[in-house]
């Protein structure tokens, strides 16, 4: 029996310092690499070619999908994996894909998405959520929507619960959001731009002031990003659709760097209603606690992040909100509590988990130096 054949597609402009690390890592692996340029004045397209990938070029007309979709009519494999320039295959994960292709019996699938952030590639800044990328060819599946594009799942499976898709032992890398690449590609500005282009237009997207609210975040415009949350959240409701995770994560995210606190607990309790398996909506419930004074009841959410652990990808997870981030918030609240021997053990065990970890470190070695005494023996307080 012939295995099945795989095309991946990516669409590229002016990529040259980063797409050949993504071909490099596919390159084993695709029967076929579509790249749609849309206008590039760099090297992109030479690179491209030089990996064996067919470059079809595609007028850019402020439309991710349509630009992908361009793509997807081109692809003959049996089955799609779509990519971005700026993303990499785990070089671990790469056999995998086309060992698994012959057992697969469903008609789409998700892999474990890792995006970098911060100044820096490093394994502890990162988000993780499982996402879809591959799908069998010729099922009608397409992409909708100018930006921050998603495929089209309920039209063509409209009894398929998204949050239910099977995701598959590959991870891949994402280096799209370090602070250097974000700055570089003035991607906030043209991303809102966009967004606001398609509200101007009433596209039928659900997510655009969500996405609009996120982009201002990014850029700390934290008035802009807080009204915009809740235009989602209102979106979202006269939908009769619940607002998914991402929208809380948000508005809480805003209002914990903003300092507004008030009125944040006990609401946010309705977001861990809908989504109790949330680890990052317990850390942020558990740091507003804290900072309102209410430190044994921050403590019982740390302690749900810890039980919750790091693992879970149907959430977008910060890396660290179930394992050195609650361990260290958890040290926070035994100090204030001045209950100084669990605080050392909590910054230990978040050290044990993340041993660069700065604010663990920092506390932990101040806690010592005013305590000369245990340095000597710290390692064994239980």
């Amino acid at each position: 029996m012939q295995s099945p054949t795989l095309s991946i597609c990516l669409i590229a402009r002016n990529e040259e310092d980063v797409i050949a690390r993504c071909l490099q890592s596919i390159q084993s692996i695709a029967d076929e690499i579509i790249v749609v340029d849309t206008g590039s004045t760099d090297r992109t397209i030479d690179i491209c070619r030089e990996y064996g990938a067919r470059v079809l070029t595609h007028e850019w007309q402020d439309h991710f999908a349509m630009a992908r979709n361009f793509g997807l009519e081109q692809a003959t494999g049996d089955w799609i994996m779509w990519l971005d320039a700026d993303e990499e295959l785990a070089k671990e994960d790469r056999d995998k894909v086309k060992a698994l292709l012959p057992t697969l019996d469903k008609d789409i699938y998700s892999i474990h998405l890792i995006n970098f952030i911060g100044d820096s590639i490093n394994e502890n800044d990162t988000y993780h959520i499982s996402h879809t990328r591959l799908f069998r060819n010729n099922k009608g599946f397409k992409f909708q929507f100018s930006i921050h594009e998603i495929l089209n799942i309920k039209d063509v499976l409209p009894n398929q619960d998204e949050s239910q898709i099977d995701t598959l032992p590959i991870k891949l890398y994402h280096y799209g959001y370090l602070n250097d690449v974000t700055h570089a590609k003035n991607k906030n500005e043209r991303n809102i731009a966009l967004l606001h282009k398609a509200r101007a237009a009433n596209e039928p997207n659900s997510w655009l002031e969500y996405h609009l609210a996120s982009e201002y975040s990014r850029m700390k415009q934290y008035d802009q990003a807080f009204h915009y949350i809740n235009l989602a959240i209102i979106r979202f409701l006269s939908e009769g659709l619940a607002p998914p995770s991402l929208v809380y994560k948000l508005k809480y995210s805003i209002l914990i760097e903003t300092g507004s606190i008030e009125g944040a607990w006990p609401a946010i309790d309705k977001a861990l209603i809908l989504y109790p398996d949330y680890v990052d909506l317990h850390l942020y419930k558990g740091v507003i606690l804290y900072q309102l004074g209410k430190f044994e009841q921050a403590l019982e959410s740390f302690h749900n992040c810890i039980q919750l652990g790091d693992e879970q990808l149907n959430h977008l997870t910060l890396r660290g909100s179930g394992s050195f981030h609650a361990y260290y918030y958890k040290g926070q609240c035994y100090e204030q509590l001045n209950n100084l021997h669990e605080a050392v053990n909590a910054y230990r065990a978040a050290l044990q988990f993340n041993p660069s970890y700065e604010p663990a470190n920092h506390a932990l070695h101040t806690l010592l130096a005013a305590h000369p005494e245990w340095s000597e023996h710290h390692s064994a307080i239980t």
